[in-house]
Formats: C-alpha cells, sequence, structure tokens
C-alpha cells in the first residue's frame, strides 16, 4: 500500500450546498485514475468559494494529511466570489506562474474567454498546488497540458515517486547522466 495521497478541492457555493453534483471534482478523480499507476489515496473536498475555506484546506491537505498533489476546481474567474487563486498565493512558499500560462495558452484554442481564467500552480512545502478551471472538459484539456512536468516537479520538492500510464500521459524525467 503505497502512502501517496492526492488532495481535490472543488471551491464551488452551490456544489457545497448540495444545489448540484460536483462534476468537476469527479471529473480530477478520474483523470487522476487513469494518468497514474502509482498506487494513490485522494483526499477530496467540496467547499464554499470562500477564501479563507479554500486556504484552511489547502494547508490541512498539505500539512495534516500529506498531499504532495493539491488539484483545484473552482474559483479562477473574474467574478467577485472567485477567490481560489488569491487562496493559492497566500499559502505558498513560492509561485508556479508557468502552469497558468500553458494552461491558458492551451485553453484558447478551444475559447477566446481562456484569457479570463487565472489558474495557477505553487508549492507549499513538499505539496505541490494546482489551480484548474470549472468545467470537466477544461479540466481535462489543461492536466494534459500540465501533468507531464507534476511528477519531476514532485521529486524536485521532495515528494513521492508518481509513475504514470505511459499509454494515456508520459511524465517527463530529464535523463540521468
Amino acid at each position: 500500500m503505497s502512502n501517496i495521497k492526492i488532495g481535490v478541492i472543488t471551491a464551488s457555493d452551490r456544489a457545497s450546498a448540495g444545489i448540484y453534483e460536483d462534476i468537476s471534482g469527479i471529473a480530477i478523480q478520474e483523470t487522476m485514475e487513469e494518468y497514474l499507476i502509482s498506487k494513490f489515496a485522494i483526499e477530496y473536498r467540496c467547499i464554499p468559494d470562500e477564501q479563507e475555506v479554500i486556504e484552511k484546506t489547502m494547508q490541512e491537505l498539505c500539512d495534516d494529511a500529506g498531499c504532495c498533489l493539491v488539484v483545484t476546481t473552482g474559483g479562477t474567474g473574474p467574478a467577485p466570489r472567485d477567490v481560489t487563486p488569491e487562496a493559492t498565493e497566500n499559502v505558498c512558499d513560492k509561485m508556479m506562474p508557468g502552469f497558468g500560462e500553458l494552461m491558458r495558452q492551451v485553453s484558447l484554442q478551444y475559447v477566446p474567454t481562456a484569457i479570463l481564467s487565472r489558474q495557477t500552480a505553487g508549492i507549499r512545502g513538499q505539496s505541490l498546488i494546482i489551480n484548474l478551471p470549472g468545467k470537466p472538459k477544461s479540466i481535462r484539456e489543461c492536466l494534459d497540458a500540465v501533468f507531464p512536468a507534476v511528477p519531476y516537479c514532485i521529486d524536485l520538492i521532495g515528494g513521492p515517486y508518481l509513475e504514470t500510464d505511459e499509454a494515456v500521459i508520459k511524465a517527463f524525467r530529464p535523463k540521468s547522466k
């Protein structure tokens, strides 16, 4: 049994209130199950779009639950209650702007409104936090773009070795000499 844990956070007032099903959080979990052949456990949270709650949940998943990767969905747009990137910046030691840059670049191939998305990523201790958009189709497009770099990033911050199913997605790790 592996001790690899992956956190999934859905920031949504309506999903957390039970008004509708959290299909975005499910989409992230299903994508991780397709990508990874390493054994892992999911730590799932569906919470309201409240910056303080998002920050506390990220801290709990990174610090207490020991998740090497925390993937969020929701709260990355320009609306007043979209505060996931602010929460991420507040809890991270280092920001990783290349993740958001690549995700927006990929999304722009599908919709011109991708420039309104503020997804980002950052490092907290030995955890990588990645903010994704809210739609399942966009989640997969963005994860397909950035995930090849995720296992090596987790290696570099002292996290567990994540092995991918290369028939689905190939992780990039530099060749050692």
